[in-house]
């Protein structure tokens, strides 16, 4: 049986790698087949695609069956102006009834899901769900008569158009701005009762959060197990993900899961420790050397582990796992045991701590977790008497990518540069000289269809910024099907994009301009190119953190008085989550903790935003390296920069009357660097992309 959705806008196209596909009235899920490599196997495994439907509009569904049809086609209703508001009035009257049921008078709905991923699974968008708001980070927060949602300076465009009349934004950051915290705090005076899922807020967030209701007031947090936002969402919301996992080969991650777990275990022993429970998903995966594919782009499964001196086990539902993977983990001394155990099992160590406690002073009855981890997790453990909160050591170890780690994030690098110089090939001969119309999101097709070309492919890593003149000011803007804009060759264009190779992660941005730019566009473009120099030949001293190099990317644009509303670096993982902590480079407080040390891989990518016109952004992946110096004041070593991203910067978009000679130098340097290695890999058959790739590399 398949399905059409009468009176198209959006068309989505299902070939025969389609598995399955299901609707409801919010989502349209797509399962294909897709071989991975796994050791010295070929691994059929089920990608996923989710579509937001408009729950606004009414949908028509109409049935047949075409048992021998090759392709089929999708049609979904679905509203073209930019960024629909949802109608939110009816779930917040669901929500608030719930909630004077069971007498609370403010409810938090946080971004994560209970393993406090920024990017997350459909049936956990429980914010996007009650707010309408989609972007990646933000918080709602609902009281019996006001609702309020507060994100940061990437969104406030965005969420400014999507959130309806029922919503307040509150633009985190701004002068006389509240937090959400503080918001919350006072709505709660005169003793009113705050509750929040405790699987979705993290202990260290509820514990301070609880001291300022309290101080303001209010009667304090409480943690409801049962989510109201499921039971608003009822029927209607995705089921939880269920993908199978693949075994990654160490000739991609460098070193054997039974060496990563005899690190921990020493890190254990210097906390004397009787353990650690991990519930971050790409820590866990990182661990045990597993991939999987239970929320979009990001290659992770859900799951749990719990590591003591003699043991591991981790907390998976079996079905995802091969009988090669189950006899991996065995051979490496890993139990299997059921996801939904995993409260139970840290309730059992809370029970065994506190009788060790009682029978012996010198037992060990303190359980590490992330101070990212669920406070219900650290509820189960028995509270902070039996719970020590640390930045994860597992993260720290993951974020120092080893030999084969860098080698595959230079690899895979050159071979994605070759992806988007043909792309930016083909997108500028199709707008110039072809005259065809393109939108956005054919665009973003097209370069997909580039990428999947190259070696190691897996998927994008996240969805791509295709975006053209005004839209390119809205930072994470997400070009939909039938609701985008159409490519203009005489506005800027700026391409946000990355991908998962088994043998690491790409993230790149390049703004270009296809026309005449005006001379306000240059100007803007050379100073967020003059900032994303300075950064890469910084040159820092051990100990510097992402936090003191920042004003280097900006020192450019403040001259004039411009800057832009994010960071200027995050981590990235190997065949991992394109944003990876603990390190980055911008103003976060975790920025100031963690100094950056060789090995790591992160961005940097100064960009600027005129609203309503246009937006620039230049991005590039670099590794942290040694580097030798003249002199080694205080016995320091020093580092720098080596970046690996391979793609050429828009000469149509620099004035070269703002740049140094040690500037140009450098421009010149990296022309050659991708040459070398970009050119080579080029059929000499594609003259287009050639000639494109030489013209954009003409020395200055």
């Amino acid at each position: 049986m398949r399905y059409i959705w009468a009176r198209p806008i959006q068309r989505i196209e299902l070939d025969t790698s389609v598995r399955s596909f299901k609707l409801s009235s919010s989502y349209l899920t797509i399962s294909r087949v897709r071989q991975l490599s796994s050791s010295h196997k070929t691994t059929n495994c089920i990608t996923r695609t989710t579509h937001l439907i408009c729950p606004t509009r009414p949908v028509t569904i109409a049935s047949f069956h075409q048992p021998h049809i090759q392709r089929k086609t999708i049609h979904i209703q679905k509203d073209t102006l930019e960024m629909e508001q949802v109608n939110t009035t009816e779930r917040l009257s669901a929500l608030r009834g719930l909630m004077k049921e069971r007498n609370v008078d403010i409810y938090i709905v946080p971004s994560e899901d209970s393993h406090g991923s920024e990017y997350i699974a459909p049936c956990d968008k429980r914010r996007a769900f009650i707010s309408g708001f989609t972007g990646s980070a933000g918080t709602a927060v609902v009281t019996l008569d006001k609702a309020a949602l507060a994100t940061d300076g990437r969104y406030f465009n965005q969420a400014g158009k999507q959130l309806d009349q029922n919503w307040h934004l509150l633009k985190t950051g701004l002068q006389d701005v509240p937090t959400w915290q503080d918001w919350t705090a006072d709505e709660s005076a005169g003793g009113k009762k705050v509750a929040v899922d405790p699987t979705l807020i993290s202990s260290p967030i509820a514990d301070k959060l609880n001291e300022s209701i309290k101080k303001a007031g209010g009667a304090g947090l409480e943690a409801i197990p049962e989510n109201l936002i499921d039971l608003v969402w009822g029927t209607e919301r995705p089921p939880h993900p269920s993908e199978p996992v693949i075994l990654l080969p160490v000739k991609y991650s460098g070193k054997e899961t039974s060496a990563k777990l005899a690190d921990l275990r020493k890190e254990l022993e210097k906390k004397k420790a009787a353990g650690f429970v991990l519930s971050l998903l790409d820590d866990i995966a990182w661990l045990f050397n597993l991939r999987g594919n239970d929320i979009d782009y990001n290659p992770v499964f859900f799951s749990y582990a719990i590591v003591t001196p003699d043991s591991a086990t981790l907390y998976i539902d079996s079905a995802k796992l091969s009988t090669e993977i189950q006899n991996y983990l065995a051979e490496n001394k890993v139990d299997i045991k059921p996801y939904n155990d995993i409260f139970a099992a840290t309730e059992a160590l809370a029970a065994a701590a506190v009788k060790s406690e009682d029978g012996s002073e010198t037992s060990k009855t303190k359980y590490l977790i992330s101070t990212k981890a669920s406070w219900a997790l650290n509820l189960a453990l028995g509270g902070d008497r039996f719970v020590e909160e640390i930045r994860t050591p597992v993260g720290d170890a993951k974020a120092l990518k080893n030999d084969t780690e860098l080698d595959g994030m230079r690899n895979c690098h050159i071979r994605d540069g070759v992806a988007l110089i043909q792309f930016f090939a083909w997108l500028e001969d199709q707008l110039n000289v072809q005259k065809t119309v393109l939108d956005e999101v054919q665009a973003a097709d097209k370069l997909e269809e580039f990428r999947k070309k190259q070696s190691d492919f897996v998927g994008l890593s996240f969805d791509t910024i295709s975006s053209t003149g005004p839209n390119a000011a809205v930072i994470h803007y997400k070009p939909e099907p039938g609701n985008c804009g159409i490519v203009d060759p005489n506005a800027i264009y700026l391409c946000d994009s990355g991908a998962q190779f088994l043998d690491g992660t790409t993230d790149t941005t390049r703004t270009l301009h296809f026309g005449t730019p005006t001379p306000e566009e240059k100007k803007a473009y050379t100073l967020v190119l003059k900032g994303n120099i300075a950064l890469d030949q910084a040159v820092f001293p051990k100990g510097t953190t992402g936090f003191a190099l920042d004003a280097l990317a900006r020192q450019y644009l403040w001259k004039y008085g411009l800057d832009y509303r994010h960071g200027t670096g995050h981590g990235v993982g190997s065949f991992l989550n394109v944003h990876e902590g603990p390190i980055g480079i911008g103003t976060r407080k975790q920025y100031i903790d963690v100094p950056l040390a060789p090995g790591n891989v992160l961005s940097i990518e100064p960009g600027y935003y005129e609203d309503g016109k246009y937006g620039i952004r230049i991005e590039n992946l670099a590794i942290v390296k040694e580097v030798k110096t003249e002199h080694q004041f205080g016995d320091k070593p020093y580092l720098g920069f080596e970046h690996v991203t391979m793609v050429p910067y828009c000469r149509n978009l620099i004035d070269v009357g703002l740049l140094t000679q040690d500037e140009k130098d450098w421009l010149n340097a990296s022309s050659q660097d991708i040459l070398k290695n970009v050119l080579p890999r080029i059929d000499e058959g594609d003259v287009l992309t050639r000639k494109w790739l030489e013209k954009e590399t003409q020395p200055f």
